[in-house]
């Protein structure tokens, strides 16, 4: 039965272990060895729980081989309740996350005093409909900007939003704050593959399941202007569909070499 595979699969992969499974749940362990056995089948309010505990659809845990075909898109929920930060007419304003205050805001997101303790600031002509984020980029792997641009991003309530070949800020339980060019293939293997601007960094895989918050980039501001004749400018649509097919052909390599 697929329940007794993917509850098995998850709970291994998630480095739980039947006993403590099985105290969340208000079983005894044995319950859980015949859950994943296939000799028992948790009733409605346990199915509930785990669904809840392993971030799945209870559809999904009936009807979806996880371990076989991968996650389906994942959080078609908002990813979470977000913690903006407004002034005393309730005039919502752009926090800034400088590259220092990175570290912290993957615990402090989601406070309101924390929020309140970051620079804020408002900019003209952005959608009123929309909640923004400013981001402060270090490195170089998204040539032509700088380290110290400062990336303004528009709040994605759903991974499954995430347009192919947009750049977006990720905020990830794995990476932390990154800025990259993603790639969208979540139906596929429930992943999202990071592509840098600049050649000379691979791109890599990340999990959905890891993505905690999600800006896509909307404006940036910088003291320095890209020079159009550097080699490392924005890449154009001829470049993007270029990249779609070497990350295509890097995506068959993985899975052959994991064969």
């Amino acid at each position: 039965m697929l329940l007794a595979k993917n509850l098995k699969f998850l709970r291994t992969t998630k480095g739980i272990t039947q006993s403590e499974l099985a105290e969340n749940l208000g079983v005894q362990r044995t319950m859980i060895s015949a859950y994943e056995d296939g000799r028992s089948e948790p009733k409605l309010t346990a199915l509930a729980k785990i669904s809840e505990i392993f971030m799945v659809s209870i559809d999904e845990l009936l009807h979806h081989d996880i371990q076989e075909k991968g996650r389906k898109v994942l959080q078609q929920k908002p990813l979470k309740v977000l913690t903006i930060a407004v002034d005393k007419e309730d005039n919502e304003h752009i926090s800034m996350v400088g590259q220092k205050a990175s570290a912290g805001y993957l615990n402090g997101f989601a406070d309101p005093e924390y929020m309140e303790q970051l620079p804020q600031f408002r900019l003209p002509h952005l959608a009123t409909n929309q909640s923004y984020r400013a981001f402060e980029i270090a490195g170089d792997s998204m040539l032509p900007l700088v380290p110290g641009t400062l990336i303004i991003g528009s709040y994605i309530e759903q991974l499954s939003a995430i347009k192919s070949g947009k750049t977006y800020v990720l905020v990830t339980i794995t990476e932390g704050v990154v800025y990259k060019r993603v790639f969208n293939y979540l139906q596929e293997n429930g992943k999202l593959f990071l592509v840098s601007d600049n050649e000379h960094y691979k791109p890599y895989e990340i999990k959905g399941e890891d993505v905690m918050e999600v800006w896509e980039a909307k404006a940036f501001i910088s003291t320095d202007f890209p020079n159009p004749k550097d080699k490392n400018t924005p890449v154009t649509n001829e470049d993007l569909s270029k990249m779609i097919l070497d990350l295509k052909a890097e995506i068959v390599k993985m899975k052959g070499s994991r064969n």
